[in-house]
């Protein structure tokens, strides 16, 4: 895994929408003034390890089908309330959680009731 900065073509990706994602397995892209934040670079490497034992595609295809249906019911907080996205926010924070964290620990997340403010 590397952490690099945000280059040309991700910024076309997402529009020049996003401070710092995940692309297994080319790497982390962080905005420049992002690259010390250990939170958000913390963020990211919680990806990183789901996007790892997903296996890389299948991740990118569960995350795509629960957004999809999130989408449906939540509206504009779907992002928030995708699985993956709810372990790394509520995890972000705890820069030891990486160390502790169980295999697939994003699963946990799938069914338990969403509130914004939890994010």
């Amino acid at each position: 895994m590397k952490i690099k900065k945000i280059n040309g073509f991700v910024r076309f990706l997402t529009n020049n929408s996003t401070i710092a994602i995940t692309l297994a397995p080319f790497g982390i892209y962080v905005q420049d003034k992002y690259l010390t934040d250990k939170i958000t670079v913390n963020h990211e490497i919680i990806h990183w390890k789901q996007q790892m034992e997903m296996l890389i595609l299948p991740f990118y295809l569960w995350y795509a089908i629960e957004w999809l249906i999130k989408l449906y019911i939540y509206g504009n907080e779907a992002y928030y309330c995708i699985s993956f996205e709810r372990e790394s926010y509520t995890n972000q924070d705890n820069l030891k959680y990486l160390g502790i964290r169980k295999h697939y620990s994003w699963i946990k997340y799938i069914f338990k009731n969403f509130k914004h403010n939890e994010t």
